[in-house]
């Protein structure tokens, strides 16, 4: 980690580097531990907002890939702001298969460097930093992809990964 100040988004994770560990809810409430995935590849991504466009088109996406991903051993969590009732929602209005977890507090946004400046329709805001990071079945960052676009991407990431 560098020491750039209080920059919220000094943070970068690099292939190699452990994932930070997290525990936070899902949309029923119930405990995602990201370590007791060991043994499979995680697909973790990081976006602003439940039932906002870009974020659906993204999730949309990410549960048709779903099957897919698990069948070449990869598991998918969305972590977003949202509380657990908001991500409740989302999954239901969207009929979402993948984990979204909570993380009102933004520190497993901020640990994995996907919060902090970014540009907002040519301004600088504070916010979620749209991000995904793909983690070995060890723990470690395989890859990792910050301003990623919500449209296209996992179309992208299946590329990346060798299976589209």
């Amino acid at each position: 980690m560098t020491d750039s100040g209080t920059d919220t988004a000094s943070v970068r994770l690099s292939p190699g580097d452990p994932a930070p560990d997290f525990t936070l809810p899902d949309a029923e409430g119930t405990p995602v531990t990201l370590s007791s995935y060991r043994g499979r590849r995680v697909i973790v991504y990081c976006y602003p907002a439940a039932l906002t466009p870009g974020c659906t088109t993204q999730a949309v996406d990410f549960t048709a890939a779903a099957g897919e991903l698990a069948e070449a051993g990869l598991d998918i969590i969305g972590i977003s702001p949202d509380q657990p009732e908001k991500l409740l929602r989302f999954r239901d209005k969207e009929k979402l298969d993948i984990t979204l977890v909570s993380d009102p507090d933004k520190k497993v946004l901020q640990a994995y460097g996907a919060y902090g400046p970014k540009k907002l329709y040519g301004k600088e805001v504070i916010g979620v930093i749209r991000s995904t990071f793909v983690v070995d079945a060890e723990g470690r960052i395989e890859s990792a992809a910050y301003n990623v676009k919500a449209t296209g991407h996992v179309a992208k990431l299946r590329r990346d990964l060798g299976l589209g």
